[in-house]
């Protein structure tokens, strides 16, 4: 049973039963039965006709109910409609549905959740446990979400940067519970791709390909994290760095640039460095300088004054840190590798220590705790 290629059919399937006038979230709620009816069923028996099959299925179970809690002359006008047996016509609603799933007036969580749910098929369940949650706190979150868009039509043009922006903080989850989430947001991305011609989205694409490309590299077989520059570059996955920097080239080539072109641009110079020390740190400054004109993101300061210190020295980054606000996450970790690149050894365990205590997540607080008894051990020599 291919779940992927099932999850695939689901924009498909919830897009015709809205066209026929079905609520959003009745409509959703029969095609996650249909899709569960599919898993059960499917393996000994698959349909010629898998859309037209959940299209049939997803109908019944509304019908279904429909049928306990509407009026009978109601009930019996929904049967007439029930549509003949057969190939069923589609359109590709895919893109609307990726914009209503992320609509401005849903938080950033449940425009994840709905999305995850609606357009990419995972059960409830699944979406729990990813985000290390209780599954009836997911459940009450895509509920209260699907409440929320269920008045809306799909006549309305979207905002693609909303729905980039949920299917970046997808990616952004990685790995957990039993659902690969950078792998899923990459497939969405894909399908979003296929769905519009707009050159912000093969960006994000081109971006998740390449950082994605790094992920085996990525973590010691102790489950440490293994820094960009220490990385053993065999191991990263060299065709989908080729597909990353094919699609960016191509999006680039349109001369409309954006956000996530600019990131992806970043990612594929790292990506074409056989060594680290091969690094064009003067042209990734460049394109951080670029990233900071179109976004004004404090954070990509940040990042710019580790490029700096690569380019031009550690003082240099450290000048340029200094126009960056100290309380911003990693500040203090990026303040400690230039320190240490500037060799002031007592101030860089120092702040390493400091930003162990602010990390965000364990792995990181292990690794900036190395860092710091790394160099008093070197200090105390």
């Amino acid at each position: 049973m291919d779940e992927t290629l099932l999850r695939s059919l689901t924009p498909s399937v919830l897009g015709i039963l809205v066209r026929r006038g079905i609520d959003f979230a009745a409509a959703e709620d029969a095609v996650q039965d249909a899709l569960v009816e599919a898993v059960r069923v499917w393996p000994a028996d698959p349909p010629r006709d898998p859309v037209g099959w959940l299209t049939t299925v997803a109908w019944r179970r509304f019908l279904d109910a429909a049928r306990a809690d509407t009026a009978r002359r109601r009930r019996e006008d929904l049967v007439d409609e029930e549509p003949a047996p057969g190939p069923t016509p589609t359109a590709d609603d895919t893109l609307q549905l990726y914009f209503l799933c992320a609509h401005p007036s849903l938080t950033p969580s449940s425009a994840v959740a709905l999305t995850l749910r609606a357009v990419g098929g995972l059960t409830t369940r699944q979406i729990a446990h990813a985000y290390l949650v209780p599954e009836a706190t997911m459940a009450q979150r895509i509920s209260r979400a699907k409440r929320t868009v269920s008045g809306l039509r799909f006549d309305r043009p979207g905002d693609v940067a909303t729905v980039l922006r949920v299917l970046y903080l997808v990616f952004n989850e990685g790995y957990s519970g039993d659902v690969d989430l950078a792998a899923e947001a990459i497939r969405l991305t894909r399908q979003l791709a296929a769905a519009i011609d707009h050159p912000e989205v093969a960006g994000l694409l081109a971006l998740m390909l390449l950082h994605h490309a790094r992920r085996a590299a990525r973590t010691a077989p102790d489950g440490s994290l293994v820094p960009l520059a220490e990385q053993e570059r065999s191991r990263w996955d060299t065709r989908s760095i080729a597909e990353g920097v094919e699609i960016l080239q191509a999006a680039l080539a349109r001369d409309q640039l954006g956000e996530f072109q600019a990131q992806a641009a970043i990612a594929a110079l790292h990506a074409d460095a056989p060594t680290a020390a091969e690094t064009d740190w003067v042209q990734i400054v460049e394109w951080y300088d670029e990233l900071a004109r179109l976004t004004g993101n404090p954070v990509v300061r940040l990042n710019r004054a580790v490029a700096v210190g690569e380019a031009d020295g550690p003082r240099a980054g450290l000048a340029a840190l200094a126009a960056v606000d100290d309380a911003l996450p990693r500040y203090t970790a990026v303040a400690a590798y230039l320190h240490e690149r500037d060799g002031d050894l007592a101030t860089a365990a120092r702040l390493y220590t400091e930003a162990a205590q602010q990390a965000p997540n364990l792995a990181e607080r292990d690794h900036l705790t190395r860092q710091a008894g790394r160099l008093n051990a070197l200090r105390r020599r």
